[in-house]
């Protein structure tokens, strides 16, 4: 039986809606019945009717809370694309009404915010997701299987990237288009970690099982007269010993996408880029180097059932989601039907995911301020 999803945000001209839409309707998991896709309400319901919502093409979040909740076919999951101060306010509503949910990172503004969600999914039971969407690509869960068995021994260091150069135009200084992500006003108290950062330490923390418990971090902006960072340089130390470096940049030229992760560990390396997704380059201690491809036989059961066309043709990024989106519709069956999910499938990033990269955001910034001041980067509530 199909389930049904709906939308809030992600509309006309949006980055990231026809990303989401793709992934949710991949599989024939979730059928896009709801959405208030716009902040402008007749736009909203515009482009909704044409995507085929009809009356369930809401006006606003709150109208759609109000109606989806009073119908017998109510939406059984919404994905929450809107602006990131707006994702606490609209998120905790939906948990309330009874509603699993999957945000768009970051999940809150605040750590406490953070810490006021997790506990209120816990108290209702709800599923709240957090979209680190790369974290969906076959090989990146091939890695995290790897290093589970253990393969790479007791990992020693891990070496995560998310840099691009795409805000590096000073004649871009007034574009609002990359303006608000400058402004503490509307991006809080970090922009480029904020925005790209906690991608790349949330994927250091998925593949290795570790969690970051502290850091240092060296902040700069590089064009004159933003406020917020446009390049970070982060040290961190994990909860088994994992020693983390980390780089994040928007002014790195030449650079387009630029998320990678390396993890070497006593026996053996791995190393996989986003814009390369189909090789993880796998190293053994005294070996020579080996390609394995997304699609080859001898996969682990998280890479085969993360994968869908035959090797030697590319997966990109809207497949990424819809592995998040089939990991959720099998946990939402999983406890309509009260079983135990698929573990292959149980790889969806939880709210405590959000919580721990908001307490990192701010963590970077008060230890940038501080001149790279080493400091703990855990929640109150994990500590």
């Amino acid at each position: 039986m199909r389930l049904n999803w709906g939308m809030i945000g992600g509309g006309e001209g949006s980055q990231i809606g026809p990303a989401h839409r793709l992934g949710a309707g991949l599989d024939g998991a979730f059928d896009f019945v709801a959405g208030a896709l716009d902040h402008r309400a007749e736009a909203g319901r515009d482009y909704g009717r044409r995507l085929g919502l009809g009356d369930r093409a809401y006006g606003d979040w709150r109208d759609m809370l109000e109606g989806e909740a009073a119908r017998d076919d109510r939406i059984d999951l919404v994905t929450v694309a809107t602006p990131n101060a707006t994702h606490y306010e609209i998120t905790r509503a939906f948990l309330e009404g009874g509603f699993h949910v999957l945000c768009e990172k970051p999940m809150t503004m605040t750590v406490e915010e953070g810490e006021a969600i997790v506990g209120l999914a816990r108290e209702t039971g709800r599923i709240c997701a957090v979209n680190y969407g790369y974290t969906g690509y076959s090989l990146v869960r091939h890695m995290r299987a790897m290093i589970a068995r253990g393969d790479l021994g007791r990992i020693r260091v891990v070496v995560a990237e998310f840099a691009h150069g795409h805000h590096a135009d000073a004649a871009d200084a007034d574009n609002p288009r990359v303006r608000w992500r400058y402004d503490p006003a509307q991006a809080g108290v970090s922009a480029q970690f904020a925005d790209c950062g906690i991608h790349a330490m949330h994927m250091a923390s998925f593949v290795t099982g570790q969690e970051v418990e502290r850091l240092s971090a060296d902040i700069v902006s590089a064009l004159p007269g933003r406020v917020l960072e446009d390049d970070a340089m982060v040290n961190f130390r994990m909860s088994d010993g994992a020693v983390g470096r980390l780089w994040t940049s928007s002014v790195a030229i030449g650079r387009q996408h630029g998320l990678t992760i390396q993890v070497f560990g006593e026996t053996g390396g791995l190393r996989w880029a986003q814009e390369q997704p189909n090789q993880l380059y796998y190293m053994p201690l005294g070996q020579r180097l080996q390609v394995i491809e997304r699609g080859e036989g001898g996969l682990s059961p998280e890479a085969d059932r993360s994968s869908r066309v035959t090797v030697g043709h590319a997966e990109g990024m809207p497949l990424a989601f819809a592995n998040i989106y089939s990991d959720l519709a099998e946990a939402i069956r999983a406890r309509r039907d009260g079983r135990e999910m698929d573990p292959a499938a149980d790889l969806y990033p939880r709210a405590e995911d959000g919580l721990r990269s908001m307490a990192a955001v701010h963590a970077v910034a008060a230890s940038g301020k501080a001149d790279g001041a080493w400091t703990d980067a855990r929640p109150p509530m994990f500590r």
